[in-house]
């Protein structure tokens, strides 16, 4: 028996959206572009491993859910799985390799007589470290509208959830992400619902380019590990402004290098194996970049280096991760001799 937690999803984003577009008239140009958005995704022609992704979320069993807790560090969903149900969702959540954004449990320890252990999703990133240092610097997220850009499977839209967001909408390109996150939606279910019955957390696989500018629907937008992947970081800036609303909050996470106010390092080739690589600034020189692009009370809220306990090699993601990517020699360097990675937060108003 298939489940239509895909389907039903995407309608909820059409009953947001439209009800959105009865305040905010811009709602209307994404409802307008959202059919091509969603079948371009699922086109075997754009994505060869598209159908394989939705026969797997399809294909998972649907358990009882007691509860769903979408504000603690591992996104738990507590249900009762038998060995059979465990089997199986952890054969088809292992046909959507690598999670990279996490982590997610699904299962419960409640009785360990007559259920099977819980499934871990151990991913390649401790997302849930980032977000213990981004949240305590935020203004509140109760009721307000979200856009997390370049969201991954979609860990980080779930918190925003959790810490109270009226409506996060999680945008990304990723065939495979978007699934993901659907897998996830699966077993979560109606547990974001507002009071109406309405899903609160949606996801759009497109690109933040891909969007209508200037359509000023957000209260907070986050960019988090995008802007050294853009070859134009001042567009990637106005981008994100255009979807603000005024006095919005841009919260911006990126790889940045030790600096004065001109410091930038454009690596040459790739930067710790990374191929799409563009731009890595001071944090002086990016508080500079986003003063230029129009934000104020611009703040650097937060520096850290990364580590390779916060982003390893799990049994979830097997290729290939940081450890691989630093000089074995000198772990303050990468393996082209940059230095490693270290990234910051900075928080700006438009």
């Amino acid at each position: 028996m298939l489940n239509d937690t895909i389907i039903h999803a995407e309608r909820e984003l059409y009953l947001t959206l439209l009800t959105l577009a009865q305040t905010h008239p811009s709602a209307y140009e994404w409802l307008t572009k959202l059919p091509t958005w969603l079948n371009d995704i699922k086109d075997k022609a754009n994505y060869a491993h598209a159908p394989a992704y939705q026969a797997s979320v399809a294909r998972l069993p649907t358990p009882n859910v007691d509860n769903v807790d979408l504000d603690g560090d591992v996104l738990t969903i507590n249900t009762p799985l038998t060995d059979s149900e465990r089997k199986q969702t952890v054969a088809l959540l292992k046909q959507l390799m690598p999670w990279r954004k996490g982590p997610f449990q699904i299962g419960s320890s409640q009785n360990k007589e007559t259920q099977a252990e819980p499934i871990f999703i151990d991913t390649e990133w401790h997302s849930d470290w980032k977000w213990q240092r981004v949240a305590p610097h935020l203004s509140t997220l109760k009721g307000r509208r979200v856009l997390d850009v370049g969201g991954g499977s979609g860990y980080h839209g779930w918190r925003m959830a959790g810490a109270g967001a009226d409506t996060v909408i999680i945008i990304d390109p990723s065939c495979l992400f978007y699934h993901q996150f659907m897998a996830i939606r699966h077993f979560v279910g109606a547990a974001d619902a507002h009071e109406t019955g309405r899903y609160r957390t949606h996801y759009i696989p497109v690109p933040l380019e891909a969007l209508p500018e200037h359509s000023q629907l957000f209260d907070t937008v986050f960019s988090m590990g995008v802007l050294y992947h853009r070859q134009s970081p001042f567009e990637h800036l106005q981008q994100l402004k255009g979807q603000l609303i005024k006095g919005g909050e841009l919260v911006l996470e990126t790889l940045v290098i030790e600096g004065d106010a001109n410091t930038v390092l454009v690596p040459h080739d790739r930067y710790a194996q990374m191929n799409n690589v563009y731009f890595l600034p001071s944090v002086a020189a990016l508080i500079g970049w986003l003063e230029k692009a129009g934000f104020t009370e611009v703040r650097c809220v937060d520096v850290a280096v990364t580590s390779t306990e916060e982003q390893r090699k799990t049994e979830w993601m097997t290729y290939h991760s940081l450890a691989d990517f630093l000089n074995p020699n000198d772990s303050t360097k990468t393996i082209e001799g940059y230095p490693a990675p270290m990234r910051a937060t900075l928080i700006a108003r438009k």
